[in-house]
């Protein structure tokens, strides 16, 4: 497989120059010497115009002759070279690509909406230009299926009520994600001589058939997380409370006081609602 090779044509002011004097002077001199021979002169520099190459910055001109590959000028300027070689453009800028998003199943199987930024810029113009039929949308292409890939890999989310735990998930791994989407996407991209400056996830959702169930499914798990950490504060208060009331010998309960103590405690600490006191004006026994 050839590779690509610098090409250094020449300096396209002086023929510039030389290309206009030719072109005038074959005008002027069949004026003045009245025969039409001096017209070659002005025939070969209009046929000369058509070598020079201009390259902007960030820019790159592949060369080819009849099919064969001459190389590629790469620094920006004003060039000349043979008028039968064929010129074709090749940008070195940083492209930016928004991927589409994709309806893919993640690990588990659940359908997921997913969507990549990639930016990228091309290294090789010989692959580009030559390895692959048309570089920009095989960035398209190769980029959807690594994407595909990828959510095929990892779950959206943790589910360990339901004994799926896993390390990198879609939605919280961030940049392990992105990370692993980079490197994918660089392998499928290389053929092309395209180097992958970021990758990362720009769209991230749970398919519209089924947002709705996990939502409540999320909703439902924050509840009980919630519930669970109230009640593990309310035990070790209410544990607090009467270890205080023995030590300080505040009053003294027996067994059936400290359990009616414990379950007002709790009560009032889980319930979702203020609790409303009562006044006992009576004793304690009644």
């Amino acid at each position: 497989m050839k590779s690509e090779k610098i090409f250094k044509p020449t300096n396209g002011y002086l023929m510039l120059f030389f290309v206009i004097a030719l072109f005038f002077a074959g005008i002027v001199l069949s004026i003045l010497k009245n025969t039409p021979i001096y017209l070659f002169g002005t025939l070969l520099g209009f046929i000369l115009m058509f070598g020079f190459i201009l390259v902007n910055p960030n820019s790159s001109k592949v060369i080819l002759l009849f099919g064969k590959y001459v190389g590629t000028v790469k620094q920006n300027g004003l060039y000349w070279a043979n008028p039968l070689y064929k010129k074709k453009t090749i940008s070195l800028r940083a492209s930016n690509f928004d991927s589409e998003r994709l309806k893919v199943n993640d690990k588990l199987g659940n359908p997921v909406m997913i969507s990549t930024i990639l930016v990228w810029r091309v290294t090789e113009t010989y692959k580009a230009a030559f390895d692959v039929d048309n570089y920009e949308n095989f960035v398209r292409v190769q980029t959807d299926a690594a994407v595909r890939k990828l959510a095929s890999m990892y779950p959206y989310d943790n589910f360990a009520d339901e004994g799926h735990e896993e390390d990198i998930t879609l939605r919280s791994s961030i940049n392990d994600v992105s990370d692993a989407l980079e490197k994918e996407i660089e392998e499928r991209l290389s053929i092309a001589g395209i180097e992958v400056l970021e990758a990362r996830i720009g769209y991230l959702a749970y398919a519209q058939e089924i947002a709705s169930a996990m939502l409540k499914r999320q909703q439902a798990t924050a509840i009980v997380a919630a519930r669970h950490k109230i009640v593990q504060g309310a035990v070790d208060m209410v544990d607090m409370a009467l270890e205080e009331l023995s030590k300080k010998e505040i009053v003294e309960l027996d067994e059936e006081r400290k359990a009616a103590m414990v379950s007002n405690l709790l009560v009032i600490l889980c319930g979702d609602k203020e609790a409303s006191p009562v006044l006992n004006t009576g004793t304690l026994s009644h």
